[in-house]
């Protein structure tokens, strides 16, 4: 399966990433890439996308990773909703104030936790050691 993910690049604590289409398989730093779509500064937010490029892969199969489809989705390049690519114990917070969905405020509903009840047992008995 193709995935469109990051490919890290860039110096320590300066990470700068490119946008590849490669096998979901292979490993995004040593792994051969299909195609190059562009590259991403996390510090600068500097995009360098080929939209037409991605829309193609997409509509070929390639699955976006969840920061990516976020991407996509904030520059317009597709449409939907964004993912939760936060751990799931981390709810995503709405933001204050303005939101980017037309001033509809979302609300992030409490995720009901399943309780096992389990009967208590009888505590073992002591064994003394043999002097």
């Amino acid at each position: 399966m193709l995935m469109i993910r990051f490919q890290r690049i860039g110096r320590t604590n300066d990470p700068a990433f490119r946008i590849v289409v490669l096998e979901k398989e292979r490993a995004a730093k040593a792994g051969n890439i299909v195609e190059l779509l562009g590259t991403y500064n996390p510090r600068s937010k500097a995009l360098t996308l080929n939209e037409e490029s991605v829309k193609e892969w997409i509509s070929k199969g390639a699955q976006p990773t969840g920061s990516i489809h976020n991407l996509l989705v904030n520059k317009g390049v597709i449409q939907g909703k964004k993912v939760n690519v936060l751990q799931k114990h981390t709810p995503q917070k709405p933001t204050e104030g303005g939101s980017a969905s037309g001033g509809k405020e979302e609300t992030v509903a409490p995720v009901p936790t399943e309780v096992e009840v389990v009967a208590e047992a009888e505590p073992a008995p002591e064994v003394t050691p043999a002097a």
